[in-house]
């Protein structure tokens, strides 16, 4: 038997097993999709990144890096491209043999089965990009493109980004200043602008939620750069959420809104963060409790030293019972009280490390 034999009779009797699966009407639909032999024929490149949750790695910020280049790669192609992370539990193997999968980034040191997929050149020291091994066009594409690519000045540029420490108190203690204090700056500049804030200070929302990890995903679902949950991107028209610009928008976007609920002409400027920051990190709901129990006991509800004193009284179970104030139950706060607290010690960081005063 020929080499790359096996590999083709593999691939044709998944597809079997997937055309006896799928209803009659919808098989010609998959068939055309099998037979194209133009590179990346349905006009669409298709890519899933998995190099892992790397909000506490230490070789940088892989998925950022890798979803650049593969954008960078589309746009050399002219071709739209739609690009997600890993979900647990999921076979991207069969996923790209099946054709569901046009490219997959992976770690070059992972183990996973590699079996009838071929590894393009390495993008970087630590991943490369996986085609199923009929691919042969698409793969020479890549590769000729990487191979062009990586010796220019951009790249560079992109890789430097992405692989230099972004950790504010460690480049504190190292004395390390640098203008640059995210692999996002021009991003982060453009959507800080667009609410009234600092760069800085949304620098240090982003760095507090992912440590500028796009590809980072909660228990409860809440993804990427600001840790925005699917329903609240939504109901600002946003779905992409791995997108950095897009996550960005939705999230300053939901910072532009919460902030409406603590007018200027009420808070200072100092508490008018204090308080969105708490709501974003809390919800408005809890927060609105709070300054409505604080209010019952007589203390002051636009300073948010205020509003921590009585966070202890609203952990407790009677609350619930006994104040009608208090709308959705008990609140723990003490997340809440350490999230504006290290947003605040972020943020000096960032002002020192950039060479510029807080404002």
């Amino acid at each position: 038997m020929k080499p790359g034999t096996k590999s083709i009779i593999r691939i044709a009797g998944l597809s079997a097993i997937l055309l006896l699966l799928v209803p009659v009407n919808e098989r010609s639909r998959i068939l055309e999709k099998s037979d194209s032999s133009t590179p990346f024929g349905e006009g669409i490149i298709r890519c899933v990144i998995d190099t892992g949750d790397d909000m506490y790695g230490r070789k940088g910020l892989k998925a950022g890096f890798n979803y650049e280049m593969l954008t960078r790669f589309a746009e050399r192609e002219m071709l739209p491209v739609r690009i997600r992370a890993a979900r647990s539990g999921e076979n991207l193997r069969d996923s790209l043999m099946l054709g569901a999968i046009d490219i997959l980034v992976r770690q070059i040191s992972d183990t996973t089965d590699n079996t009838g997929m071929h590894k393009s050149r390495n993008v970087d020291h630590y991943c490369a990009w996986y085609l199923r091994e009929d691919r042969t066009a698409e793969l020479k594409d890549v590769n000729i493109w990487l191979a062009t690519f990586t010796k220019k000045r951009e790249y560079n540029e992109i890789r430097n980004r992405f692989y230099s420490s972004y950790e504010p108190f460690k480049r504190l203690e190292q004395g390390t200043l640098s203008r640059r204090v995210s692999p996002y700056d021009n991003l982060i500049k453009k959507y800080a602008e667009s609410i009234g804030w600092d760069w800085r200070l949304l620098a240090s929302v982003v760095y507090q939620e992912s440590k500028f990890s796009i590809n980072s995903v909660s228990a409860r679902g809440a993804t990427g750069l600001m840790q925005i949950l699917p329903s609240t991107a939504a109901y600002y028209g946003v779905y992409d959420l791995i997108d950095p610009e897009e996550n960005l928008k939705a999230g300053t976007q939901h910072l532009a809104r919460l902030q409406k609920a603590f007018p200027e002409n009420i808070f200072t400027e100092e508490e008018r963060i204090n308080f969105t920051l708490a709501a974003y990190n809390a919800g408005e709901g809890r927060i609105s409790d709070c300054r409505a129990y604080a209010g019952s006991k007589d203390l002051d509800t636009t300073r948010w030293e205020e509003i921590v004193k009585v966070i202890p009284e609203m952990r407790k179970y009677e609350i619930t019972l006994e104040d009608d104030s208090v709308k959705t139950g008990r609140f723990r706060g003490t997340e809440t009280i350490n999230y504006v607290q290290n947003i605040h010690n972020i943020y000096e960081a960032f002002c020192t490390i950039s060479g510029e005063p807080s404002i």
